[in-house]
This record gives structure tokens, sequence and C-alpha cells, in this order.
């Protein structure tokens, strides 16, 4: 039987990586997941909102929580800043009951929805790992991906909580799904380090340096490939490395893809985006 969750695909997937919907539906299918369309939500504030206006963050996800609520289901996210900026507002909401009234107050107001807070939210990584299986996904497996994967984690996911049962500071999960899929895990020690994507419009140089370390650190360490759990990351790493490079004169070429995509091709979908992926890593890689 399948298992049921409100999908919130993240920010990014929606506009520059609809690569992102495109192959997470295959996966889910091919992993038994049914993913449940959240009609009405929004986007998690990816953080910067926030910093702007703290209160409208926190009501715009109650908002989202409710919806999941409403569906009987938990939030599943492919996207690691996604799954981060929803459990910390849904950490704050249900630890602060005035904050959590509050919000339900406008919430009624404007929607009739009420939020109990009875709600998680789950990344897809760790559903992959932890009610999934390994072993499962190891069989679904039709095309081995025989490369030294460099998997991405991304600072958001990783906090109390967040991250399943892997470990806050030194996770592995990623990089036992890499090997379950048939690639070469590389350990690499900026794999949770943040890439500064919400300063790229306004610091930007010193995103780009950080841009360029965390690439740097995976190839040093004989990446081919570069897996990232976090799609707002991979804008950073994958878009603007071509930048990161030239401001900083450190070699920055080296595919960067989703989470999802490894999934879909190791399951045997779009094997011509697989065919290309090998062409890239053949043609770019060093």
């Amino acid at each position: 039987m399948a298992s049921k969750y409100a999908y919130h695909p993240g920010n990014i997937a929606h506009s520059s990586a609809t690569e992102v919907d495109q192959t997470m539906a295959p996966s889910a299918r091919s992993l038994g997941i049914e993913l449940l369309p959240m009609e009405g939500a929004t986007s998690c504030g990816a953080g910067i909102i926030r910093q702007a206006n703290d209160i409208l963050q926190v009501t715009l996800n109650a908002r989202n929580f409710a919806i999941a609520e409403s569906m009987g289901v938990d939030i599943l996210t492919p996207c690691a800043a996604t799954a981060g900026n929803l459990h910390e507002d849904l950490t704050r909401l249900k630890q602060d009951p005035l904050l959590l009234a509050k919000t339900n107050e406008v919430l009624q107001r404007t929607t009739g929805l009420t939020l109990k807070g009875e709600v998680s939210v789950h990344h897809l990584l760790h559903v992959i790992v932890e009610d999934i299986g390994l072993e499962k996904v190891s069989n679904k497996v039709r095309n081995r991906i025989g490369f030294k994967v460099a998997g991405f984690y991304g600072p958001n996911i990783q906090q109390e909580g967040a991250c399943g049962d892997d470990d806050v500071f030194d996770p592995q999960y990623l990089e036992m799904l890499i090997d379950s899929l048939g690639g070469s895990p590389v350990q690499w020690g900026s794999r949770t380090q943040s890439v500064g994507v919400p300063g790229l419009f306004s610091e930007e140089p010193t995103v780009l340096r950080q841009i360029a370390s965390v690439i740097d650190d995976a190839k040093s360490e004989g990446a081919d490939l570069i897996v990232s759990a976090c799609t707002l990351s991979h804008t950073a790493l994958d878009i603007y490395q071509g930048k990161a490079s030239r401001s900083t004169g450190i070699s920055t070429n080296i595919p960067v893809i989703h989470l999802t995509e490894m999934l879909a091709f190791a399951f045997g979908h779009y094997n011509n985006r697989l065919a290309q992926l090998k062409t890239r890593i053949a043609v770019i890689g060093d």
C-alpha cells in the first residue's frame, strides 16, 4: 500500500527547476509514495520573508500546515531548504501556545482553517531511508549510478528534529542512498555547508566564494558529480558555478543534479537525460 503525503515541491520546482517536479513524480511511483497536491499552498518563505516580516512567514506556513492537516496527512518535500524552514516555523507554533492562538485567529478570519499542530514535515531523503528502506530502493534500480558522487545536504535540514534519525553533525543518509543506487559516495567536509543563496543579491562576492569553496572541496575528494538534496542550493551550485569560477579563479566545472533526478535515472526513467548526464561528466569533468 502506498504511503500518502501532502506534497510541497518547494519554491524552485515551480519556476527555474521544473525538472524536480518532472522527476519527483516517477520516482515516487517507483518508491510506492502517493503524492497528494496541496491546493492553495504557498512558498515556505525560504527564510527570506522572515527577514522582512517574521510573523508573515509563520502565518503563511501555518496555512500550509493547516491545509495538510485538513487532508489528514504529513507534508513531504524534496527540498532541504523547504523542509528546514517548515520545520522551524512548525516547531515555533507547537512550542508557543500564544503564537499558535494568534496565528489561528488570522487563519480563521482569512481562510476558515485552524491549525492543531498535529502535522509533521518530512524530507524525501529521510522517508526513503527510514520508512521505505534502502533494500527496497536497491531492488528498484535499473541503471546503476556508476560515478563518484558527492552528496550535498545543505544546512537547513541539519538541525534537531528536521533530519530524521540521521546525525545532525555528521549525516550519512545521502551517502547510504547513493551507495544503494550503485554510486560511490564521496566523503567531504562541505556537504552540510551553506552556499549563501539568500545573499546572492546583496553579498554576491561572498556567496560566489562560498559556492567555489564547496565545489572545490567536492572535486578535491574525487567527485565526478554533485547531487543536491536542496533544490534552492542546487541553483547556486549549478547556475552560478561559472561565475564563481571567474570571480575566484577556482575550477568549478562539475555537473550538479537534484536528488530526484538521481532517483529517477536509477529507476529507469528519463534514460535520454541519463545519457546526457554521462556526456556532461565525460566532457566537463577534470
